[in-house]
């Protein structure tokens, strides 16, 4: 088997690692994440088989009925079911137990400096990212405490409303104008985000609320993870001229590995070519630049494509880019740096 230390190191911009291990694994998190193969696409032990050095971990609460699929729930679980703020709160202590029980292998990065350390010294480098705000007051008076347990990125929705806003729903084909923009609260929340140098991500704001923001912010605009709207008619896909917006702040998107975003199709079906992900992101690096694209892969939050599997098939789709003609510069762009660019950019540090 080829050593893990000569995988390309990845830095990946979106997961839900912190979603499957609450559901799954309540009890002892850490220990199953780093001992455990589990049973979604992220694990320690396949992470460094597929060289995924890094990114930012989602939390995430979960609609009341994806969380009523699992059964076997502890009365512990079961008193979270429907309280926001006490699911993100469980969720951004699972992160902190990984990074305290990882015995130096797992560290909660608040800087890109903390982040480039971890990738020179094969530390996994853990960002902290909400999406969707549900559990933030009108107030917003738990963001700085999130922000001294490590917070450093906010995705103000998932695909529901909530008093900040409308997010991006809707059937395939559709167009992602589904609803009102921002509300008060919303436009707030983007303003205090540029103050405390907190990434804003677009990548589940419908279109009303994209254009908010980008009149709002003083940020570069980022979309963590999502593909092209005009390969792919998601709703949650963007546009050509939310691209140019996108590109005209210098800003980044993160291309989602899931292919209900990625199919012309809309299926969710993993007998897709991986050509499919080169296509989009070669629409990507033609409207936004290579300076401006990068992985945002959603493991754990999608299905993948079966030539990918889970995290430790990230070699593959490097092999295919290769193929491609794609350069090791390009890659070395599109794996780390351009993350590390746009996170410089945006926190300042």
């Amino acid at each position: 088997m080829t050593d893990p230390s000569a995988r390309t190191p990845v830095f990946d911009g979106h997961n839900d690692l912190l979603l499957h291990l609450w559901l799954n694994h309540p009890q002892n998190p850490a220990d199953a994440f780093f001992n455990q193969r589990l049973s979604g696409h992220l694990d320690f032990i396949r992470m460094r088989q597929g060289g995924f050095s890094g990114g930012l971990f989602a939390v995430f609460v979960p609609p009341s009925d994806y969380v009523a699929k699992f059964h076997g729930r502890d009365a512990r679980q079961e008193a979270l079911r429907h309280d926001a703020l006490a699911i993100t709160e469980s969720q951004i202590a699972i992160l902190q137990q990984l990074a305290s029980r990882s015995g130096g292998r797992a560290k909660i990065c608040r800087s890109v400096s903390d982040i480039e350390q971890c990738l020179a010294s094969g530390v996994l480098a853990m960002v902290m990212h909400i999406e969707g705000a549900e559990a933030l007051d009108a107030d917003l008076s738990q963001l700085d405490r999130w922000v001294d347990a490590g917070l450093r990125s906010i995705g103000p929705f998932w695909n529901l409303p909530n008093r900040f806003g409308f997010g991006v729903s809707g059937r395939f084909p559709g167009s992602p104008d589904t609803g009102e923009g921002l509300s008060a609260a919303g436009k707030q929340l983007i303003h205090l985000c540029n103050q405390r140098r907190l990434m804003i991500d677009v990548s589940h704001m419908n279109e009303k609320a994209f254009w908010d923001t980008a009149r709002l912010s003083d940020a570069p605009l980022v979309a963590s993870h999502s593909n092209v709207h005009a390969l792919c008619p998601q709703p949650r896909n963007l546009t050509d001229r939310q691209l140019a917006a996108i590109a005209e702040s210098d800003g980044l998107v993160g291309l989602n590995f899931g292919t209900a975003f990625l199919r012309r199709d809309g299926r969710r079906g993993g007998d897709m070519p991986l050509g499919v992900m080169v296509q989009h992101l070669d629409y990507l690096l033609e409207k936004l630049g290579e300076d401006r694209v990068a992985f945002g892969s959603d493991f754990d939050g999608v299905s993948l494509a079966d030539d990918i599997g889970d995290v430790s098939g990230l070699p593959r789709l490097l092999a295919v880019l290769r193929s491609a003609g794609y350069s090791e510069p390009l890659l070395e762009k599109l794996c780390r740096a351009n993350w590390l660019r746009i996170l410089r950019k945006t926190w300042g540090k």
